[in-house]
């Protein structure tokens, strides 16, 4: 009897751990897209796949409609901005995503970037490299020890942000509406309910959340002016959350001293954005969870969330829709 074979499309950028796990499976057929393919050309590859691994590629509606035997889709990380999930929900497929495999790697840039915008990194780096020596005590740097630090959510990322904050001895308080109050304080932390009145008390700020309705611009002229004068900010969660216009009004002001960007409302970022010109603006090209061994364990559990859904044992706690595996009525 003839195998019952599966076809599988991932990204050519997805690391070996999880290509070698899909290619061990005698019963699934593996194809490799390129990325930045017109998505016409993207939902032609998809008559007859029963799974997709998705990178930063958009999937909808008209993607689900060129899948008629599509079972999962799966993020290889933890951000699904670009993915419609009621559009998924409604044919009852799941969105899979990366679990904690790069929570650590998040958690550790976020430290980065705020030592970084704190200690003024990237401009005593350009003082030394352009002989600008005699400029060094100019916006000198500040120490962590004794300063308050806000982390905005305290999921899998803001969790594990707010001890390695409280091991360089800062007060850290945590904003997030969706975890109870209880369990931020049992972790060792102050929770804040209310953002607005939290923000004049605090030197730092740390983005942890996802984006959506709910946070897409949460951070603008008006939570910026809240804000206390020479404060720090960065963002290594999702591009829009913070408005870049007014952060850019907040730096020139000097009401925030220094950002840390990640990521952009449009990435790549253009290369006229003011942002990238500014001397107090420490970035990156959405790094924070890309290294050595969040690539690795990414994309194996991408693939471990797609052969359970295939074999009909799915991995629930990474399913964004987890609704999907009910049992219909009757």
């Amino acid at each position: 009897m003839a195998m019952n074979r599966k076809r599988v499309l991932v990204p050519v950028v997805m690391d070996k751990a999880g290509i070698d796990l899909l290619r061990a499976r005698d019963d699934i057929d593996l194809t490799l897209y390129e990325l930045g393919r017109p998505q016409e050309q993207f939902r032609a590859m998809h008559g007859d796949v029963a799974g997709i691994a998705l990178s930063l590629t958009p999937f909808g509606a008209a993607e689900m409609a060129a899948a008629p035997h599509l079972a999962v889709v799966a993020r290889i990380g933890v951000g699904y901005d670009a993915v419609d999930v009621p559009a998924l929900t409604a044919q009852r497929v799941p969105l899979m995503i990366a679990g904690t495999s790069n929570s650590t790697s998040v958690a550790e840039h976020a430290l980065f970037f705020i030592l970084a915008v704190a200690k003024r990194a990237g401009e005593m780096d350009r003082r030394v490299k352009t002989g600008n020596w005699p400029d060094r005590r100019r916006d000198l740097p500040v120490e962590l020890s004794g300063k308050t630090a806000l982390v905005v959510g305290f999921g899998r990322i803001g969790s594990r942000s707010a001890p390695r904050l409280a091991a360089f001895g800062m007060q850290v308080l945590v904003h997030d509406p969706y975890v109870p109050a209880e369990r931020i304080r049992a972790a060792g932390f102050e929770p804040v309910a209310d953002l607005d009145a939290a923000l004049p008390r605090v030197d730092f700020v740390t983005i942890h959340c996802p984006k959506n309705a709910e946070t897409n611009g949460m951070f603008g002229a008006a939570r910026f002016a809240r804000m206390k004068r020479g404060s720090f900010i960065v963002n290594t969660a999702r591009g829009g959350i913070i408005n870049e216009p007014a952060l850019l009004a907040a730096l020139e002001s000097g009401q925030i001293a220094a950002a840390g960007l990640d990521v952009f409302e449009k990435e790549p970022a253009d290369a006229d954005n003011p942002l990238l010109k500014h001397e107090a603006v420490f970035t990156a090209p959405h790094m924070a969870g890309v290294t050595v061994e969040s690539m690795a364990a990414m994309a194996e559990t991408t693939a471990r969330n797609i052969l359970g859904v295939l074999d009909g044992t799915p991995n629930v706690e990474n399913a964004v829709n987890p609704e999907v595996f009910e049992r219909r009525p009757g």
